[in-house]
């Protein structure tokens, strides 16, 4: 389970709407999860129950994924702070499953209560649209710099 943040810190993407980052981040889980070879769900069932009038229904998880070897791994992914996604994850976790929440965007991400795992894919925003790039600041020269400093003159 290590790899997934690593996973996700890779990814790049440029000029994307909010459904299709989110779309893009839940591709990206289900692939993780099949290399691993567990099964993926995709809008699996939560343990919890949507609010009246549809209290029959329950609320659903953006990804679950069945391990043979292990408890099941609930996935959430977000763009903003959801109190409602944490309930959630943490309702999960008291059936015995993993939560995972996975948040991007471009503003500040607050740590969920344990033992919610939390991802984290800071992106910028530009006209409505969201980049995510990897491009790093270019390094500078160590060398200190050579010559003499020359005194301008001061327009009068």
């Amino acid at each position: 389970m290590d790899d997934l943040a690593p996973r996700l810190a890779a990814l790049t993407f440029t000029g994307l709407t909010q459904e299709q980052v989110t779309a893009l981040i839940i591709d990206t889980v289900g692939e993780w999860g099949e290399a691993h070879g567990w099964r993926v769900y995709r809008r699996a069932a939560s343990v919890v129950t949507l609010p009246p009038p549809m209290e029959r229904q329950h609320s659903v998880l953006d990804v679950a994924l069945a391990r043979e070897d292990g408890p099941p791994i609930v996935v959430e992914v977000d763009h903003t702070h959801r109190q409602r996604t944490v309930d959630k994850l943490l309702a999960e976790a008291e059936e015995g499953r993993l939560p995972f929440w996975i948040r991007w965007g471009t503003g500040r991400f607050v740590e969920p209560p344990p033992p919610i795992h939390l991802i984290t894919l800071p992106v910028t925003r530009q006209q409505g649209r969201y980049t995510r790039s990897l491009l790093a600041a270019p390094e500078h020269s160590a060398a200190p710099a050579t010559g003499e400093a020359a005194e301008l003159p001061m327009p009068e």
